[in-house]
Formats: structure tokens, sequence, C-alpha cells
């Protein structure tokens, strides 16, 4: 391998392969590979101009020698190379002879190094597997690549991140995960490192990632090149940051995202959404936000009221302002192949299509395709209609559901976009969905844009997308599978991030269980980033006629409002609704270091306290912000838990006023109308009256 220096890029190249590794940030590298004779010019979530600094590049001329070669011959036999190095600040990227990468920090110590066993001409360990540590195959008959690219792995390594994926486990280390979207899942290959580094997989392509006992292996099954990113840092925080400095923030959390948001499977019409909004003002219960969900428009693609439930949607938003709360509509990127959108979108290219069979992307309650939102055409064509049938009448927070898109199947292999092959480039869907509503109310000059959103690909805060988990259970499995997954997508750059409270699929309204369920995640709720009732309650309420004028009419779910589950419950209910209340200082202020640094709202222990070894398998209790501890309980009929409290760190229990050392695991009664927290001893925050 050979080397050469472009001002602040080192180049490596090796036959027909070209490696380039630059600075991108503070403390940050850029690594890319091809073997193409330009490089893509994708930059998929690194679109910004990174924050200049200088790199220190060094090539050096060495001699290799293969191990078998004799000593009396070795002089003679003796075969020259390069190696190089590049440092940026706190991290070096050393070649070795081999060409082979080893990343430090500026102490020396290593934090990763590829997995490679070939032939070794260093140090005579020789392992002639022909197994290499980046592998860009050629797919026959195609432009394109399969990927492999190969770490070591390190038995003491814990892996955070990575997005939401179903699963109770918190640290990833010994997990496979695939790298695609689907309703519950959302891939957001960033991974923050124990051994003190953060790593970017900067391509959205369909692939695997597995983090085993032998290797940490990535991969993509269709792609142009290999393309990451890779940060040091001496703490969790610091590392986080310079993350988020590379992909983008999220805008500063609009006041009405501080509050508490009301929602069902699904308010049917007007008279019904604004008796229940009417009846929380009555009650003197602060809702910030009430939803209209999904059907309730003509068709899919046409992007508007139905005007037969939905007669004067200006009169009722402005009442909805009047009493504090805002409208937030669901919109789906399904084109019915009868909406009014239809023929213009095709004739445009506006809609994804498909390599074989019929070009039908999801066949539920009709024959719809998706919006390509790769395309900015397209992106701009659905918000000009979505503006003049929703944002013109006052809506300021969408719904964009179905984001991963929802294939049916998950065919990846048979759809293809503006942008390229769905196999390629699929991932970035719902990062672009978030953007064409974004740049859209941005133009109209709204400022503090948030939109709830099924899915995210690294950037999506950028665009204001506030992310929720997706259509889970109503069980106590599913809740303690929302808590890792908060704390994950955190860590992953999504800082606002939200569930379905209570669970969406499965929970019966007369049940007991589900209603100590519901009280224990309404308690979680409160220290969520958003703070947010949803779920489709059972039984189902059907619709007088199942079809009207050619369209399938969609049920809907028993009551979801506080007060549906008896006084008792209510009362519960209500107070953690006046906790919210008495947090949004607090909470504001969370949201604003989230703005500025990236920072997590929610926040595993070890991003608090790195220092404590606990609070690195600390997984099932979290911070809400810099002060509070949360200890949810997570189990049915659970009347207290043991809380681990971080050394080094006196902490108050604010109901009682107790004040207790760190360093210690405690165990907390937990009734049922009550979540164990602790704060700082210091700090005060009014979390009880």
């Amino acid at each position: 391998m050979r080397f050469t220096q472009d001002g602040n890029r080192l180049i490596a190249k090796s036959g027909s392969e070209t490696i380039w590794i630059e600075p991108w940030g503070a403390n940050s590298l850029r690594v890319r590979m091809t073997k193409e004779a330009i490089m893509d010019a994708n930059d998929w979530a690194l679109i910004d101009k990174p924050e200049a600094t200088t790199a220190k590049i060094a090539i050096e001329d060495i001699e290799l020698i293969e191990p078998w070669i004799k000593e009396e011959d070795r002089a003679s036999r003796a075969q020259k190379t390069q190696t190089a190095s590049i440092q940026n600040g706190e991290i070096i990227a050393v070649f070795n002879g081999e060409g082979w990468l080893t990343f430090k920090n500026s102490d020396g110590k290593i934090l990763t190094e590829e997995y490679w066993r070939d032939r070794n001409r260093i140090d005579r360990y020789c392992v002639p597997l022909r197994v290499e540590a980046r592998e860009l195959k050629p797919i026959t008959g195609t432009s394109d690549y399969s990927l492999t690219l190969r770490f070591e792995a390190y038995e003491d390594e814990k892996i955070f991140g990575l997005g939401q994926y179903q699963e109770k486990v918190l640290n990833k280390k010994g997990a496979t995960l695939e790298l695609a979207h689907r309703n519950c899942q959302a891939s957001v290959p960033f991974m923050m490192s124990s051994r003190g580094y953060g790593f970017l997989w900067n391509n959205p392509a369909i692939g695997t990632v597995t983090f085993g006992t032998n290797r940490t292996e990535w991969s993509a099954k269709s792609t142009k090149k290999l393309d990451y990113f890779i940060t040091a840092g001496k703490t969790p925080a610091q590392i986080e940051e310079q993350y988020a400095n590379a992909v983008g923030k999220a805008p500063m959390m609009p006041e009405y995202g501080l509050g508490f948001w009301q929602c069902k499977l699904r308010y049917r019409n007007q008279e019904e959404l604004i008796n229940v909004a009417r009846e929380y003002k009555r009650r003197g219960i602060p809702v910030d936000v009430i939803v209209i969900d999904f059907f309730h428009w003509t068709r899919q693609g046409d992007f508007k009221f139905e005007p037969r439930d939905w007669p004067n949607p200006d009169a009722m938003i402005a009442e909805l302002k009047e009493m504090g709360t805002e409208l937030m509509v669901s919109v789906w990127p399904t084109i019915d192949s009868r909406s009014e959108n239809y023929g213009k979108m095709a004739s445009e290219g506006y809609l994804i299509s498909a390599d074989r069979g019929l070009n039908i992307n999801m066949n539920w309650m009709g024959e719809t395709v998706f919006f390509d939102a790769t395309h900015p055409g397209a992106r701009d064509f659905v918000w000009q209609v979505s503006k003049k049938n929703y944002y013109d009448k006052g809506v300021r927070i969408f719904w964009l559901d179905e984001a991963e898109p929802e294939y049916g199947p998950y065919d990846f292999d048979n759809y293809r976009y503006y942008q390229g092959p769905a196999l390629q480039c699929t991932n970035i869907y719902p990062a672009m969905y978030a953007k064409g509503y974004y740049d859209g109310m941005v133009a109209e000059g709204q400022e503090n844009v948030c939109n709830l959103v099924r899915s995210a690909w690294v950037g999506s805060q950028r665009y204001g997308a506030l992310i929720w988990s997706g259509d889970v259970s109503s069980t106590f499995r599913a809740m303690r599978e929302q808590l890792q997954i908060g704390l994950n997508m955190g860590i992953a750059g999504i800082p606002w991030w939200t569930t379905d409270i209570g669970g969406f699929l499965g929970g019966y309204v007369e049940d007991k269980n589900f209603h100590e369920l519901l009280l224990r995640w309404f308690a979680f709720g409160v220290f969520s980033p958003v703070f947010r009732l949803h779920g489709e309650r059972v039984p189902h309420i059907e619709p007088e006629q199942a079809v009207i004028d050619g369209v399938a009419q969609m049920m809907t779910g028993s009551a979801n409002e506080i007060w549906s589950y008896g006084e008792q419950n209510y009362e519960v209910m209500k107070n953690y609704i006046d906790m919210r209340e008495r947090l949004r200082p607090y909470v504001r202020e969370c949201m604003k270091e989230a703005h500025e640094k990236g920072t997590p709202v929610m926040r595993t222990m070890f991003y608090e306290f790195p220092e404590d070894s606990a609070c690195w398998t600390a997984d099932t209790q979290y911070m809400f912000g810099p002060d509070i501890l949360v200890a949810p309980i997570l189990e049915l009929g659970e009347r207290s838990r043991e809380v681990y409290l971080p050394k080094n760190q006196l902490w108050k229990n604010p109901k009682t006023n107790e004040v207790f050392e760190g360093g210690q695991t405690i165990t907390v009664d937990a009734p049922i109308n009550e979540i164990p927290l602790f704060m700082r001893a210091e700090k005060e925050h009014p979390i009880y009256l």
C-alpha cells in the first residue's frame, strides 16, 4: 500500500482500492474507501462542513520480510512498503505495513483495530485464512458492491446506541442487529463504546452489524463505497457532542412539546375530538396537544380532511388554540391508486417503483404505493398539498406515520427510489420524509418545528423529528423494552423520543392488570422526553358502514382519556400530569441542552457518572436530565424495587426528603400511585408539592 497526502487528507492506494482518511470535526475522522475511479459523492448523514482542524500526517518507508525467510537471506529478500498515520486531536489512525488500521487515543490506548487474518510480514505471526478487514466485492453483472468491515472484539467492551430494537438488552455487545427499518424498529447506526470512542456507519444500505465475541462485523448488501465516522473523547458526553456536531442537532422543542399529549386510535369526527378537548378544559387539566389519527381523510394520498366527518376544521383548530392546545394531524406516505394526486405523482416519477411484479407497496385499506421521499420534487409536492389542506387551516404539528416505510412484505431488493435501489439507500427514507415537512414549515416562517415520526435514521433530529417506538404491545415486557430503546435512541443522537403510553396493541379497558400497566407506563411517560397517551384500546368499535363512496371505513378503539379507567386511576394520572407541569421549566432546560449540544434527555446512568463502574451495568434505571434519577416499575404486582445510587454524590428522595449517600443499592417502596425517584441532593426541582 502506498500513501500520499492531499492537504488534510491521508490517501492510501493498493491496486484499485483507494482510501481517504481526513479530520471531520474535533477529535474525529472520516474514513472512505472505493474501488471506483472516483469516490462516490454521497455524504449521507455527514452533510455539514466539519469544524476546521489541522491533521498531523506522517508517512514512513519501511521494509517487510516474509516470516518464513531464513535469517541469512532476510536482508536481500526485504520488500519496501510504507506505514502512515493521521492524528486529529484525541484520535489517531495508524496503517501498519500490511495496510490495516488501528485507532488510538492521544494517550496511545488502542480504541479499536481492524480484524484481519492473513499473512503477516511484521511480527512473523501468520494466519493464512485470507480474511481481510475491508471487503468491497463486486456484485456480478452490476456496478455495485457488497461490503463487509471487520474490527477486533474486546471482552470488556460495552456497546450502546444503534437505534430502536425491540429487546430488553441495553448493552448491545453480543447482539446481531438488522440495519433496516420496520414497524417498531429504527436503525440509527451510531454506537458508543465503553473504550472511549463513538462510531457511525455512514451508509443507509440494508445490512447487518454483529458485535460478536470473536469480532465486530458491519455489512451492506449493496453499496458504492465504505464510509464511516469515528470520534474519541474522555467522557460519553464529549463523544456525544462531537457526534452531534457532525450529524446535526434537534431544534429547540416548542413549548407545546413539554406537557401532556392526548391521543387514541382514533377520534372519528370533529364533534368527538372537540368534546374531549372541552372536557379536559372543564376539568382544569392542561393538554398541550390533541391528535387526529389516520383515516380521517378522503382517500390515502389526498392529504385532506373528509368533510363529512370534519366539516369545519378551521373553527375547530381555532377553538383548540384558544384552549392552549395544538392539533396534530396524521398523514401517511401511502398514495392510493384512486387518489386525486396519484396521476400527477405517477407521471412525475414521485412514487417508489418496483423492479418486478405489480407496483403495490401496501394492500391495507386500499391498494397503495409510497411516495418517494428521496425525490426533492416529491417532497415538495406532498408538502404543498399538506400545506393547502392542513397547514393553512392552522395545523402546526404533523404525525408522519408509516415512515419506515412499512412495506408489505419487506422485499427491499424489489424497490427503487430517485436516490437509487432500495437496498442501497432505503434507510434514509424517514429522514427525508421528515425533511420534506420541515423544509416546508420553515419556509412558512415557523420556528422550532416538531413532527412525530415512526422511524428515524442518522440526522433525523435536525429535521425536528420526534420518534416514537411504533405499534408495541400492551404488556410489561414491551414496557421494559421501551426503556432501553429510549436510552439507546438518545445515545444514537435522537433526543426527542416517546412511546404509546400503555402500549398500542391489546389494552383491554376493563382489565385490572392493564390498568396497572397503564399507571406504571403513565409514570414512565412523565419522565420521557415527550409525554403522550395513545393506544388501540379494546374492544374495538366498528363503523356503521363498512364502505362509503367506495372507500373502506376504519374502526376505532375504545375510549382512552384519563377518566376512561375509573375514578381512582383518573386521580393518579391527573396527579402525574400535574407533576409534569411542575417539571416544565426543568424539561425546557433539558430540551435546550439537547438543542445546543445533542445531549439526550433520557440518559443512561453511565452518561452522567462514567467513573462509576456500576453505572455501566445499571440498565433498569436512568437519569431524566442531569438531576433526576428514575427507577420505573417494570413488573406486574411489583410494589418495591432496588435502586442503585451513584457514588460520590448525595441523593434525596423528593417525596420524603430523606438523603442517602451514593455508592449503595437501596430498596424503595413503590405503591401503585408512585414511581421511585431520587434527585441530586443539592438540586431543587418541584416534583412533589
